[in-house]
């Protein structure tokens, strides 16, 4: 049994009972839904379908981070218990939370200088995040000790692949990310942008396909060209969308047509703190990469 205990935030795009089976220890993101006070806590709160259902009559919707007095609550009995943590965060790229992990981190360790706690920015978003929290969890259970897991964590990230692709542009021009004359021409001609996860941890707009199916084909033909061994990749796949789980199906068998050696895909929901800003009908694929994103 380890020492030390793994921690991130529900913004990870797993399902609760994954992270439970896992032996992940998580924190709940807030947002604010037609102004009532709400956690992004894998729906139980709102439901995917009743949030985008609220967004999309009308109701603001703003996402918050998780504060630095939250993350010490949610480490101070781990630490009391006699553990070390090792918090795997969202990506620095869309979210402050990073920093307030970090603010967190060094006012906790006044209370308990003789227990270890880092942060690792996971440079990921959605279930990119949780495929690399589930990584790390691996190698915990494989007995990798508390300052090699940090280390290779953070090398790690860098191989996480994520590229996905939405039919619905309305959330992504109210957000800013497409401009409000791409969104109308896209939605006219069905035109669905494929962004990535970029190595800094951003999003990124790279490519525009005519449909869903050649959206979906892209994100495949994607990963055939970087996946870690290529068509022969064997590792974890995980798929995420938001309220269209029939696209997500479709990459899903697509995947399974061309990569054969292939054991474990899993299939989770896109959570409130990132659905508000995708809307829905997005689907995200990630998988472990041959190379370092570039």
């Amino acid at each position: 049994m380890s020492d030390y205990v793994v921690t991130c935030c529900s913004t990870a795009d797993v399902s609760e009972q994954y992270l439970q089976s896992r032996n992940v220890h998580y924190v709940c993101f807030n947002y604010e839904l037609g102004g009532q006070q709400c956690k992004d806590d894998f729906g139980r709160t709102n439901t995917p379908a009743q949030l985008y259902s609220r967004m999309l009559s009308g109701e603001e919707c703003r996402t918050s981070q998780v504060a630095i007095g939250e993350y010490m609550d949610f480490w101070r009995p781990l630490l009391a218990s006699g553990h070390d943590v090792l918090h795997v965060s969202l990506s620095s790229g869309i979210s402050g939370t990073y920093e307030s992990a970090c603010q967190a981190q060094k006012e906790i360790k006044k209370e308990f200088p003789e227990r270890k706690v880092e942060v690792v920015d996971s440079l990921q978003a959605s279930s990119g995040y949780g495929l690399l929290v589930d990584a790390v969890a691996d190698k915990r259970d494989a007995g990798m000790s508390f300052d090699e897991l940090v280390a290779w964590a953070r090398e790690a990230r860098h191989y996480v692949y994520a590229w996905f692709f939405s039919s619905d542009l309305t959330f992504f021009v109210r957000g800013g990310r497409i401009s409000k004359a791409a969104g109308l021409l896209g939605g006219m001609l069905n035109i669905c942008p494929i962004m990535d996860v970029e190595p800094d941890g951003s999003l990124a707009v790279k490519e525009k396909q005519h449909g869903k199916k050649k959206a979906a084909a892209r994100v495949v033909d994607i990963m055939a060209q970087t996946a870690e061994d290529g068509l022969n990749y064997s590792r974890k796949i995980f798929i995420s969308n938001s309220e269209c789980p029939k696209d997500a199906a479709t990459v899903q068998k697509l995947i399974q047509s061309r990569f054969h050696q292939v054991k474990e895909i899993d299939m989770f929901a896109i959570g409130a703190t990132i659905g508000v800003h995708t809307g829905p009908g997005t689907v995200a694929t990630f998988w472990w990469g041959e190379e370092p994103r570039a």
